[in-house]
């Protein structure tokens, strides 16, 4: 059948979608410009640090635990209505927690909601999506992720620089405290306003149609398939495609994820998940400015500095998002792990004799650039389209829960004990790890992980099965 689709309203539902990753990586960026400060005026420890910065990725565990439960019974659309609540609660609650463990609650709050849209908004774009234009529009949610990491600097950023001027003229003692004294408070709060801007646009966006289909509401499913395709001819020839791969049963059963193909394909995506976080990438994100003050930069210089890193993610983001569907999930794997090897190698020599070589702090940022422009590039840009589309319909949820559960364990270690590998193992041995961690990443993409460039979900869907 000759296929016309309307990129234009599939575009929009995916920007909306998207939002969710933009309060993601805000929510997990911004935390590295307030750990300094946090752990000053509360008197944190390592382990304590650890815990400040890891607290909201245990809510990102639990977020991802209940996500596909909630999605699959109750649609992916409410479930991003609820990620929108918590994303709202916790920066309020951060805003104006009155001691350690109430700001601590606070975050684990938002943690729930990033565990959430990192499951729920890929899915969400993955299943109104069609095959030519799939991973660029899956790869506009990691867009929007690096674009919060990048909008989180940049507050980080112009919030320090605006608590350092005079602020004689106010006599609120509520806003001198939030954005002068404890500025670590405006930084955490800012999120309320993006947070209540996608709980807003969340109305205008229909159900997914795969979904609906999924649970026999097939009116309105055959109603959102006619839009996206620009004639209800087209729409129920896709409805009725996915009929024939679903087959007479609806329901979600646990055990079809133990059904050898499906079972193959929920063990890759787990392993890549979790190996993409023992491979640097959130050690640079929240350690950024700590790891370059370490250095000997000024806190305003490495937060400039992050600044800027932020920026090379986005655009990297961008440039990935052109290719993705050109040459293929794979290859871009290929490049971009072994960039990262490459630059990660160079960071440790830095640290290991830089000083001694007299090697200026500016190659230091250059290195971590090079590591940004890889990893953006390939693992960051793949991870999401590649869990989005692995998995059966049926158990599409379920499944990704279970690859978001390893993200997000993977992630919460890699929080929990970098400030314990940077005083143990010293930069240099932290970021050599690093580059080893990348081996076995790569052979499992080469050997286990299938092209899935061009392929409509239901192919995919037919690969596992068979």
């Amino acid at each position: 059948m000759n296929k016309t689709v309307n990129i234009r309203y599939i575009s929009f539902l995916s920007l909306v979608a998207a939002l969710g990753g933009f309060l993601f990586g805000y929510d997990t960026a911004v935390i590295s410009g307030t750990i300094i400060k946090v752990s000053s005026q509360f008197s944190l420890d390592v382990i304590s640090q650890g815990w400040y910065v890891g607290c909201a990725l245990i809510g990102s565990i639990l977020g991802v635990m209940c996500a596909g439960i909630l999605s699959d019974n109750y649609g992916r659309k409410n479930t991003l209505f609820v990620a929108a609540i918590l994303f709202s609660v916790s920066a309020i609650g951060c805003a104006v927690s009155t001691n350690f463990n109430a700001l601590v609650i606070a975050r684990i709050i938002g943690g729930i909601g990033i565990g959430v849209v990192s499951i729920i908004s890929p899915l969400y774009i993955s299943e109104i999506s069609v095959p030519h234009y799939r991973g660029r529009l899956v790869s506009l949610y990691q867009l929007a992720v690096t674009v919060g990491f990048l909008g989180a600097y940049l507050i980080n950023f112009g919030l320090l620089h605006y608590s350092e001027g005079d602020f004689s003229e106010y006599t609120h003692p509520l806003f001198v405290k939030i954005f002068q004294t404890e500025v670590w408070r405006s930084m955490l709060g800012m999120a309320a306003i993006p947070s209540v801007l996608f709980f807003i646009v969340l109305f205008f966006i229909p159900e997914s149609p795969r979904w609906l289909i999924l649970k026999s509401r097939n009116e309105k499913a055959l109603t959102t398939l006619s839009r996206i395709y620009g004639s209800r001819e087209t729409g129920a020839f896709e409805m009725n495609e996915t009929q024939r791969t679903i087959g007479n049963e609806t329901k979600v059963h646990w055990r079809e994820l133990f059904e050898p193909g499906i079972r193959k394909a929920v063990l890759i995506g787990a392993a890549i998940a979790i190996l993409g976080q023992f491979m640097g990438v959130n050690a640079v994100l929240y350690y950024g400015p700590s790891i370059f003050e370490s250095s000997g930069l000024s806190g305003n210089d490495s937060l400039f500095y992050q600044v800027i890193v932020g920026l090379v993610n986005v655009l990297t983001t961008v440039l990935a998002m052109f290719f993705i569907d050109k040459v293929g999930r794979k290859v871009l794997v290929y490049f971009g792990v072994t960039g990262m090897i490459f630059s990660l190698l160079l960071i440790a020599f830095y640290f290991y004799k830089g000083a001694e070589l007299g090697i200026p702090s500016v190659f230091l940022l250059v290195f971590f650039l090079l590591y940004i422009f890889f990893c953006a590039g390939s693992i960051s840009a793949v991870i999401f389209v590649l869990l989005s589309e692995m998995y059966p319909i049926r158990v599409r949820g379920l499944a990704m829960s279970i690859a978001g559960l390893s993200l997000w364990v993977g992630t919460y270690l890699i929080g929990q004990t970098t400030p314990f590998l940077l005083e143990t193992l010293r930069p240099e041995g932290t970021f050599m790890l690093f580059a080893v961690m990348c081996i076995p990443y790569m052979l499992i993409v080469w050997k286990l992980v299938p092209e899935t460039t061009g392929k409509s979900l239901e192919e995919i869907e037919k690969y596992w099965k068979s």
